[in-house]
């Protein structure tokens, strides 16, 4: 017979709950996504650069990255409730001081302060929805949360595009302050604190700074290396290599300091440390898919960020209908074949992308964005629930934050090593192509007559000539490109497959 929860005593609708603990963490994640769309024109307002501009992103990334392993023991040292309020009024003035920054710079020092205050939204939130529902309903709740995770990545571009291009960009931050307002009133309502039985005394400073050192120079390679050419460029080596020994000293830090607020030695448990590989693996797709359509779309079909945006409300709908069938499909069903499904559907979702060229409608998207969508579901639900399903309970917050940190880490690499392999690949077939554009080709020496006549009605023959040979080649560079896009999509679509039968090898726990 099951126990009820602290809050089936208190009489607490769990709908109330997820409401409370969901709104602030959808914000938290939209204040990636909507920002990135908005860095031209912050570029533009404060007379910097793209690449500084960047940082607005970077810093936000590297906050927010950071307090994801921290947020166990802040729970455990503060208490659920005081510190979910205490985040949200952290967040809050991050986004103020984002709202009405005077410089650059401010604004950076205000994405880090919002950071700081939206980290620990998403192991907080992961930890008390599973903690909160029942056992039977533990799917939905996964299923509620991995909702709340992609439509926040998917609709943000959207969001922050149609709020820049009506309003301005400072909306982006505005928007903020009175929805944490009411999801502060709401927290204080509706949730409660657990007792536990774990005690922490001081904290750890050096793990923490540690935490750091790894984790800025990391994403400081990510940004960077493609613009300096990664590992020819001798700084990028030498952050490279500070990073990884920060990261081998945190680890080693971590597992020897009494007082640590973080405990590597949950991947001992061999449900966590499968349930973290194929949740990243669930996150590296939805992320690749998030990033290099809507770069496909821009660079390649001329959208704008907001239909690029809209070009993805597919995966959206999906997500939100599959997330009521897989919940219940759980209850049912071995969760391990729901997972191996979600990665099939993954899979052929992401080979449907190889067919792209740029004579596709808008509707083209449409089907393989629903079918990833699903996928998505159908892997996320059961995998986060079987990864976190054998944690104690007074550790759940813990191992919610080292898989959320996990999954941000590969997250990161997932969107540079994309963006780095569409240039690489796209050089790989200029040089096979451009072996084309000869006389002895048929083909090119019509295509170039054809251009010549063309430009000769305005320019003289020299000046045609050229011309023609001009947009012949640029015509060359977007071939590559597009070219370079397809292989990505087949590569992570074989990734998916090679992902499938390492779902069977989870374990199913005992009630």
């Amino acid at each position: 017979m099951q126990t009820k929860t602290l809050y089936e005593k208190l009489h607490i609708p769990l709908w109330l709950i997820t409401i409370s603990v969901m709104l602030p963490t959808v914000f938290s994640m939209l204040a990636t996504s909507s920002v990135n769309v908005a860095i031209p024109y912050i570029a533009g307002q404060f007379g910097s650069t793209r690449d500084e501009a960047n940082w607005v992103v970077t810093s936000y990334m590297i906050a927010h990255a950071m307090m994801l392993p921290v947020t166990g023991w802040l729970e455990i040292k503060f208490t659920r409730r005081k510190l979910l309020k205490a985040i949200s009024v952290i967040f809050a003035i991050g986004s103020l001081i984002c709202a009405f920054a005077p410089t650059l710079n401010v604004l950076i020092i205000g994405r880090i302060i919002q950071g700081i205050g939206g980290g620990p939204f998403m192991p907080l939130s992961q930890a008390i929805l599973l903690q909160t529902f029942p056992k039977n309903l533990q799917a939905a709740a996964m299923g509620v949360f991995g909702l709340g995770m992609m439509v926040s990545a998917i609709v943000g571009p959207a969001f922050g595009g149609a709020l820049v291009e009506n309003i301005n960009w400072q909306w982006i931050f505005i928007v903020n302050i009175p929805v944490v307002i009411f999801s502060i009133v709401m927290i204080h309502c509706n949730v409660m604190d657990d007792k536990t039985s774990l005690k922490v005394d001081k904290f750890d400073v050096v793990g923490f700074i540690a935490l750091i050192l790894w984790l800025l120079p990391m994403q400081t390679v990510l940004d960077k290396g493609s613009q300096y050419g990664w590992f020819d460029c001798r700084w990028i080596c030498w952050l490279s290599g500070f990073s990884v020994c920060s990261m081998v000293f945190f680890i080693v830090w971590e597992l020897e300091f009494k007082n640590a607020f973080t405990d590597f030695r949950i991947f001992k448990n061999w449900n966590f440390i499968l349930g973290t590989v194929l949740g990243s693996g669930v996150n590296m797709i939805a992320y690749m898919t998030l990033s290099t359509l809507p770069g496909f779309t821009q660079s390649l079909m001329g959208y704008n960020a907001q239909l690029a945006g809209l070009s993805l409300i597919g995966r959206a709908a999906s997500c939100i209908v599959f997330m009521v069938i897989v919940s219940k499909l759980c209850e049912f069903i071995d969760n391990r074949i729901i997972a191996a499904i979600g990665y099939s559907l993954l899979a052929i979702s992401t080979f449907s992308f190889v067919g792209l060229n740029l004579e596709v409608s808008f509707a083209y998207f449409m089907f393989p964005n629903i079918l990833l969508g699903a996928g998505i579901m159908f892997a996320f639900i059961p995998i986060t629930k079987l990864a976190l399903a054998t944690i104690e309970k007074d550790k759940i917050a813990l191992a919610a934050g080292l898989h959320s940190l996990s999954k941000c880490v590969v997250t990161a690499f997932t969107i540079s090593v994309t963006n780095a392999l569409v240039i690489a690949f796209s050089q790989v077939h200029q040089v096979y192509l451009v072996s084309n554009l000869t006389k002895l080709n048929p083909a090119f020496v019509i295509k170039l007559n054809a251009a010549i006549v063309k430009f000769s009605n305005f320019f003289p023959y020299f000046t045609a000539l050229k011309k023609a040979n001009g947009s012949i080649y640029k015509e060359l560079i977007v071939q590559a490109k597009l070219m370079s896009y397809v292989d990505i999509f087949a590569i992570f679509a074989l990734l998916c497959f090679i992902f499938i039968p390492l779902c069977f090898l989870l374990k199913i726990p005992k009630d």
